[in-house]
């Protein structure tokens, strides 16, 4: 049985591996189990589709967190080419938890930003599990700016619980540093696109993700905080944390439904982790037909739209 599944993920796997079995002992005997064996594809696919519809939000959280699912970096390497990598906020460092440079999306040229977790300690230690300090955030704007000076669309791959919340980024103003950013996103005369692949957490991710299209995988989550952080500050207890999820409404079909986002990127049946590839496609997909449309706008069109998509968020309706 593969390594690193979670525990709701187990009967799915003793499935594939049942039917692995069964499967080669037709091949053993060719003609005979051919339609049993087909039956049972059928239904298996079935039950996989049932689990994937059913899931809680407190799973779809801990789907979203999985071990194995592709990040930012992942789907950035099988999804763009000529990647030229730009370091440093010009300030204080070059923090590694957000990762940005020109890029090819097949024939166009764009700047592509993202967040960066890390696969071992060394790097879980550079990136804080992918939580971006203040000059992060400095980083990402500088190379926004260049875009913007080039004529290049920016698209972001947000995958973060937050931003770190250390001493040292508050004594190098991180609140300041999230501000300016969602300020001059607004600002920005060149189509942007945003995904959420895996965590959206906070303000750490609407740093990232002020865009005149917002896309998200369908597996990842975006609340304005974690559902263990809601658990304590609500309920406090841990014990909470599924009914706080259940709560923040933070699932794509939620937040499409909510105007939230504007369109869900499918993934592989049972999560992206299943087949890295099949969702870098989906996502390759969706940037090159929403870059299509956006690029029809007018640099003017493009910020008035932006602006106009987040001030109808939250609209309070009298009844």
């Amino acid at each position: 049985m593969p390594t690193n599944l979670l525990e709701f993920e187990t009967p799915l796997a003793e499935l594939d591996i049942c039917f692995d079995a069964i499967s080669e002992h037709a091949r053993k005997d060719p003609g005979v189990l051919d339609e049993p064996v087909k039956l049972l594809r059928e239904r298996i696919h079935a039950l996989k589709e049932y689990f994937v519809a059913n899931m809680t939000p407190w799973e779809k959280v801990r789907m979203a967190r999985h071990p194995m699912r592709p990040q930012p970096i992942d789907l950035c390497r099988m999804i763009f080419t000529d990647f030229l990598e730009l370091h440093g906020d010009r300030r204080f460092r070059d923090d590694r938890a957000i990762v940005g440079g020109f890029a090819m999306l097949e024939r166009e040229p764009v700047m592509v930003i993202f967040t960066q977790k890390g696969r071992s300690l060394r790097e879980y230690t550079e990136t804080h599990f992918g939580m971006a300090e203040p000059e992060g955030y400095r980083k990402a704007l500088r190379l926004m700016h260049l875009a913007e000076k080039a004529g290049r669309p920016v698209l972001t791959l947000v995958d973060t619980p937050g931003a770190y919340p250390g001493v040292g980024g508050e004594e190098r103003h991180i609140g300041e540093a999230i501000a300016c950013n969602l300020r001059d996103m607004f600002r920005l005369t060149v189509p942007v696109i945003s995904v959420i692949t895996g965590e959206g957490g906070s303000g750490g991710a609407l740093a990232l993700a002020v865009g005149n299209r917002v896309l998200m995988l369908a597996n990842a989550y975006y609340s304005a905080i974690t559902p263990e952080g809601c658990a304590a500050i609500l309920w406090r207890s841990p014990e909470k944390t599924a009914e706080a999820a259940n709560a923040l409404k933070l699932t794509a079909p939620d937040l499409l439904e909510l105007g939230v986002v504007d369109e869900v990127v499918p993934e592989p049946l049972g999560g992206a982790h299943r087949d890295p590839a099949a969702t870098a496609q989906f996502l390759r997909d969706a940037l090159l037909r929403n870059l299509k449309m956006l690029q029809k706008r007018s640099r003017s069109g493009l910020k008035s739209d932006r602006y106009k998509r987040f001030r109808k968020l939250g609209v309070w309706e009298e009844r």
